[in-house]
């Protein structure tokens, strides 16, 4: 007798730690030959996170007259959250869904930490119980597919398995039927794009095509939730949900198009997570970087997070201005968009060559002299690249790029969903790192984790941004959403007219540190005093960024964490979130529509020297062109904030040692 290969999903070894492991224990004994007879086994198979609160069970059962069909349903600290639900692949001409059994099983555990390059936390915990499942076809040809089920403390995750077997080397996957059968009829929040407004509506009204991660509420306002979604998506089709025909309240998993593998093909992760609060499971998203590979890159120290300006005039004067404001600023870096080397949706434009599009700019631009001026004063730079010049110039840019210095690259309207292009896409992530290029996708892409795998991928879009001009309360549906995804460039506005229409320069500051991004994009249609007028063209007014003495917030404001702590959350209404780098914990408080006064205890500032809170709150009495208040206050941790944030308004704190600057 001898176990099936664990899998590996085509990538290295599960954690760059030594586990702690326990295999082939006295609740998973038996597995089977290929070849040979099954082993007996009980039909059930339960494991459970090492806290007790998950617990997930896989079945084999009849189901509308169908028998030998794999089941699994998902418990949540004794309450149900996935009832049972189908598993299964649906090879092209022959479905794997039914007349299955189990023929024998292999259980381990896991405990590692590690460190992410830039993340939301110093040390993440990779802790789990896991069990794989070997199921065989009872009458021939005998196929065997293997589920492998993890129980971690944040939630549970599952891939199904197709090792290379006789008579069956590749296959085409023509469907996934995963279901998700929720408890009830919860209320869900739903779109339908990367960059889509969410609604929210129950689970019985979701429509086909509605985008991952969802989150349901299973009670309303600050209480439990749950959330299903997708890791490690590296080169397979990417899943949506969609209505599950003749059920209640449940969803089946949607891919976008075939997947055609040779074997072992193993699927992504299905997940899914549950936890007393909104702001509570925004702080277990870290179970989808923990669900891909370790770090590639071997000495990723040239990685760098930071703050970005965008150069809004395509102009030498313009880029030497924003790296000049950048200094002054604390930012790390400049970027080019769209117009640096030709009409970006133009395939006859050319990204080996600096050739302003006419229609956004008339120049004159020498990006090297900026390049260079950049370098000298410590100031990375960032250039934009439509997706046509990528798929045709990716193998020329990118030694090109290196040779001019060029930091970073964004990827520019990606092309995304099917397995053709998710793979290109991550094949693009993998050839930028091998030449030292951070990055920014935009613009449906949403991350599965696989910036755990591969750290140069900074950021990405997928977000209704603040180009988009969303009212606070989609933005605050995406801080709890979206956002468990991981990371999304916002492009943040600050003098920009939007800003007024729609919420409060307070709210705008407290942005950065409430919606999670490495890079953080700030002043995105703003320009530097030095910068000259733009004329023309798209993109906004380009007003003059002012010298507001509240600025000195994101001056000093990291991009990267210690520590992230969610205090007071509710999806689409507000946010009160404290982030630690160091000694200083920097809050953001975000709202909606209704006035809202939040009393939050600073207990979790832990011991230490004499603390002075920095606090920048909305005052319409204020003369200035912000209106932004500026008040500093002694505290300790048995101090409360008191936070009064007016209707589409915010706060943001810096809370620092007295010694510091």
């Amino acid at each position: 007798m001898s176990f099936l290969p664990r899998p590996t999903a085509r990538g290295p070894a599960e954690s760059s730690a030594r586990p702690r492991v326990a295999a082939a224990t006295a609740c998973a004994i038996a597995a089977a030959c290929l070849g040979g007879r099954p082993a007996r086994a009980p039909a059930a198979v339960e494991v459970k996170s090492p806290d007790g609160s998950f617990a997930v069970v896989l079945d084999v059962k009849t189901v509308g007259g169908a028998a030998g069909v794999p089941v699994y349903r998902v418990d949540w600290r004794g309450r149900p959250v996935i009832v049972e639900s189908r598993l299964g692949l649906d090879i092209q001409g022959a479905p794997l869904v039914a007349g299955l059994a189990v023929a024998g099983r292999e259980a381990r555990s896991a405990d590692t930490t590690w460190t992410p390059v830039c993340g939301e936390r110093a040390t993440i915990r990779d802790r789990y119980n896991e069990i794989a499942v070997d199921l065989k076809e009872t009458a021939a040809p005998g196929r065997v597919l293997r589920v492998t089920f993890r129980a971690y403390d944040e939630g549970v995750a599952f891939c199904q398995t197709l090792p290379r077997q006789p008579g069956l080397d590749a296959v085409t996957i023509a469907r996934e039927p995963v279901e998700f059968r929720f408890a009830a009829d919860w209320p869900a929040w739903a779109t339908y794009s990367g960059q889509g407004a969410y609604e929210k509506v129950p689970v019985s009204a979701v429509k086909p095509g509605c985008e991952r991660p969802l989150v349901v509420e299973m009670a309303p306002g600050e209480g439990p939730c749950a959330a299903v979604g997708e890791a490690k998506l590296v080169d397979y089709a990417r899943m949506k949900f969609e209505p599950l025909k003749g059920a209640p309240h449940a969803l089946v998993a949607k891919l976008d198009g075939p997947v055609e593998a040779a074997l072992p093909l193993t699927t992504p992760w299905r997940v899914v997570m549950a936890a007393e609060s909104p702001g509570r499971l925004l702080e277990n998203n870290f179970l989808f970087l923990n669900l891909n590979d370790p770090c590639a890159i071997a000495d990723p120290s040239w990685i760098r997070p930071g703050k970005v300006i965008r150069e809004v005039t395509l102009t030498t004067q313009g880029g030497k201005a924003c790296v000049d404001f950048a200094v002054k600023r604390g930012l790390q870096f400049i970027e080019y968009d769209a117009g640096w080397y030709g009409h970006e949706y133009d395939d006859a434009s050319d990204a080996t060559t600096v050739t302003v599009d006419p229609k956004r700019s008339k120049g004159p631009l020498d990006l090297r002299e900026v390049i260079r001026y950049a370098k000298e004063r410590g100031i990375g730079v960032i250039v934009y690249v439509n997706r046509r010049a990528l798929e045709r110039q990716l193998g020329d840019i990118l030694p090109l790029y290196r040779e001019w210095g060029i930091d970073g690259i964004k990827y520019g309207f990606v092309n995304v969903g099917s397995q053709k292009w998710t793979s290109w896409l991550h094949e693009a992530v993998r050839k930028a790192g091998a030449q030292r290029f951070m990055l920014d996708v935009h613009d449906e892409y949403r991350m599965t984790g696989y910036s755990r795998t591969w750290p140069n991928l900074m950021t990405v879009e997928g977000v209704h941004g603040d180009e988009c001009s969303p009212s606070n309360r989609i933005t605050l549906a995406y801080a709890f959403t979206r956002y468990l995804a991981g990371p999304a460039d916002n492009t943040v506005c600050y003098y920009d007219a939007r800003v007024d229409r729609l919420a409060t320069h307070a709210y705008q500051l407290a942005k950065p540190v409430c919606l999670f991004s490495p890079w953080q994009f700030l002043f995105w249609y703003d320009r530097p005093p030095a910068s000259p007028a733009k004329e023309g063209g798209a993109g906004g007014s380009n007003p003059q960024i002012g010298d507001d003495p509240e600025l000195e917030f994101w001056n000093t404001m990291p991009t990267v964490w210690d520590e992230t702590r969610v205090l007071r959350g509710a999806i689409g209404e507000y946010a009160v979130i404290a982030r630690r780098r160091g000694a200083e914990w920097f809050l953001g408080a975000m709202n909606a529509d209704t006035p809202r006064r939040f009393e939050v205890p600073l207990a979790f500032l832990g011991p230490g020297p004499a603390r002075t809170a920095h606090i920048y709150r909305d005052d319409p009495s204020m003369t200035t062109r912000t209106r932004v208040r500026i008040e500093r206050t002694p505290v300790t941790p048995a101090s409360t904030l008191a936070i009064d944030l007016p209707a589409r308004g915010g706060q943001a704190v810096r809370i620092a040692p007295d010694a510091a600057k």
